[in-house]
């Protein structure tokens, strides 16, 4: 009897939500630099509201995987394939949670918070983190600085991951012939698992 060839839609749908958010972000971050002033602060507050939504999705990710397994990779993967494959969702998960969570710590310390309230997407206004806002400004300035620097060095890490990850997929797709693809793509629901 086959396997299930496919992730679950709900699972499908996170995916490709977070995906895009994250690359909406990632644009949007880049190119900063090139807006009018007037617009750089809203753009600010909406990085800040995209990584907050990013950071409930792969929550709810997170949670749906613990109860809906994946499907089995090809069997002929090799072991280090399978290894790789299980140590790279794990540490793209880590990436996904660590980089809003470096980004919500490194806000709650922001010298200026209380001319601009974080509110998600300028509509529901979103507390910081409150032992950190009470914290002395020199002190506060310094946590600042350390997990901005931290946030930006998971970002790092976290393009290369995804490049990486993008890879993977088109080599067992297009090179090893392995539909890998489909597996986290809508459509015909008559694809053979590759375990099989």
């Amino acid at each position: 009897m086959p396997t299930a060839a496919r992730y679950t839609r709900i699972a499908m749908l996170l995916h490709w939500l977070v995906a895009a958010l994250i690359i909406g972000n990632l644009v949007l971050v880049w190119s900063i630099g090139w807006f009018p002033d007037a617009l750089v602060r809203p753009a600010i507050n909406t990085h800040k509201s995209i990584g907050l939504t990013v950071l409930g999705l792969v929550l709810l990710r997170v949670l749906w995987r613990i109860g809906h397994r994946p499907p089995p990779l090809p069997r002929t993967y090799s072991r280090a394939e399978r290894y790789g494959s299980h140590a790279a969702h794990l540490a793209l998960y880590a990436l996904i949670l660590g980089l809003p969570i470096s980004g919500y710590i490194h806000d709650s310390a922001f010298k200026d918070a209380a001319a601009h309230p974080l509110t998600l997407y300028g509509l529901v206004p979103f507390p910081r983190i409150a032992p950190i806002a009470a914290l002395d400004p020199a002190t506060k300035a310094h946590v600042h600085a350390v997990w901005f620097a931290i946030h930006g060095d998971l970002a790092i890490i976290l393009y290369v991951l995804l490049g990486l990850h993008l890879l993977g997929v088109l080599k067992h797709q297009l090179l090893d012939a392995e539909p890998v693809l489909p597996r986290m793509l809508p459509g015909r629901r008559d694809v053979k698992s590759p375990a099989e």
